[in-house]
């Protein structure tokens, strides 16, 4: 396990977690931190990326595009003013943040005398049962309020939701070994970015709607938390040469589906496919939501 700025990462299951938030990395996204975080303070070539973690895999240098995209937003990364990964121009990556070995919690001082001790000991106890009559008594006092406020809560909710509102959660890497992972990460932003252009319609930007990745929660409730009245989500899939992108739009308050469609595409330059099908599927939406009072 390793530290890596603020983050604690766990190669052998694939998570980092900071703060009480825990995050799954898709395996090349995860051997792409590990790569950089092997030789922090030095750049590192796309060429050295492409043999360290696509090793027999022919892809060009735009996977690595896209997996640098995605591990910044999971670590929370600005490539503006970056604080785990700094992009260096026509050279590479560099790991930035500083790496150490994950130590729990060192001991800084001595243990106390068991004679110093002891009043440490009770005044533990009292301050713990002070904090646990607190709780109590705040959860009480918020369960009385919740009971008498439950009935103006769902008013308050729809007015968070304008007609003109639309979530996009992240597509499902659907492929054969789920290992394009980031071009359905890619697709997700391209798709946020093209229809918050769109005059009046509110989008939630991506670090909201990535909250949701890989999570098992109901619609309805996705679009609440998201204040929205609308939810599109999809998926990728690959045959051969060929890509297919499907893509489903939903009402939030019922989670029935109002429109769906599927775009094959040749597979070839990843970055092209991406702006050709976000641009019909925006498009598409467009025209859907725009029909509706």
């Amino acid at each position: 396990m390793l530290r890596i700025g603020d983050w604690c990462v766990n190669a052998a299951s694939g998570q980092i977690s900071r703060n009480g938030e825990t995050a799954r990395l898709e395996i090349r996204t995860m051997q792409l931190l590990l790569c950089l975080a092997e030789r922090p303070g030095e750049v590192v070539s796309i060429d050295d990326l492409l043999n360290q973690v696509w090793a027999g895999v022919n892809v060009s240098p735009d996977s690595v595009y896209q997996a640098v995209a995605s591990l910044r937003r999971q670590l929370g990364d600005d490539p503006k003013q970056p604080t785990y990964i700094a992009t260096i121009p026509r050279l590479g990556y560099r790991m930035v943040a500083p790496v150490s070995p994950w130590a729990d919690e060192p001991i800084a001082h001595p243990l106390p005398t068991v004679a110093a001790r002891k009043p440490r000991a009770r005044f533990v106890l009292a301050g713990g049962a002070a904090l646990c009559l607190a709780l109590v008594a705040a959860f009480l006092l918020r369960g009385n309020i919740a009971s008498k406020n439950h009935s103006a809560a769902s008013p308050a909710i729809a007015q968070q939701q304008p007609e003109k509102s639309i979530a996009v959660l992240p597509f499902l890497d659907l492929t054969d070994k789920m290992s394009h992972e980031t071009f359905a990460d890619g697709m997700t932003e391209e798709l946020i970015d093209k229809l918050s252009k769109i005059p009046g319609l509110r989008v939630p930007a991506p670090t909201s709607s990535f909250y949701f990745k890989n999570k098992r929660i109901p619609i309805a409730d996705i679009a609440k938390a998201l204040g929205v009245a609308f939810v599109l989500d999809g998926s990728v899939r690959k045959s051969g040469a060929r890509l297919r992108v499907a893509a489903r739009l939903f009402r939030a308050n019922n989670g029935y589906v109002l429109w769906s469609e599927t775009y094959d595409r040749p597979w070839a330059d990843l970055l092209v496919v991406q702006d050709d099908i976000a641009g019909e599927v925006t498009k598409a939406l467009r025209a859907s939501i725009e029909a509706r009072p």
